[in-house]
């Protein structure tokens, strides 16, 4: 049994330590925001936050969110989030999905960088690519991801 914080609410699930996260959120606790891509950590779809840091939950057992506070997309755009509140409306103006299938793992990449950001800091472009790298958008919205990215980080400042 792994007791875990999801989203800010205390969940059990009895699953292997070994599980990664995302079977867990997916099969296990019915939160399928967290898409499957890749199952290798190559594409991005399955990001979300551990401890604010954004990680591949494809490949990182569940044992490493024990103790540890786990956010879904689930949580990053419900309106509570001040950074996700941000980047989902930026999102929305500059139309970034398409197909849709990464976008909850570009908008989880989205949310801890700009939060990993100084106060009031806008991202060069270079900056924005940098941390955006990793996720992949099979319709190629890069240039659309990149404008709401700039545009949330300056709803933000």
């Amino acid at each position: 049994m792994v007791t875990l914080n999801v989203n800010g609410k205390q969940l059990q699930a009895d699953v292997d330590a070994d599980t990664p996260i995302l079977w867990v959120l997916r099969d296990t606790l019915g939160m399928t925001g967290t898409k499957f891509g890749c199952g290798m950590a190559l594409c991005g779809a399955c990001t979300v936050h551990l401890d604010c840091q954004a990680i591949r939950s494809c490949i990182t057992p569940i044992s490493e969110a024990e103790g540890k506070k786990l956010t879904t997309i689930e949580a990053a755009t419900d309106g509570t989030d001040r950074v996700g509140a941000a980047v989902h409306d930026a999102w929305l103006k500059h139309d970034v999905a398409q197909c849709g299938y990464c976008q909850s793992g570009q908008i989880m990449s989205a949310t801890a960088f700009l939060k990993s950001l100084p106060r009031g800091k806008q991202p060069t472009a270079a900056e924005i690519d940098s941390a955006m790298a990793g996720n992949i958008c099979r319709c190629g919205t890069y240039a659309r991801i990149r404008a709401a990215v700039a545009d949330a980080a300056k709803a933000l400042a």
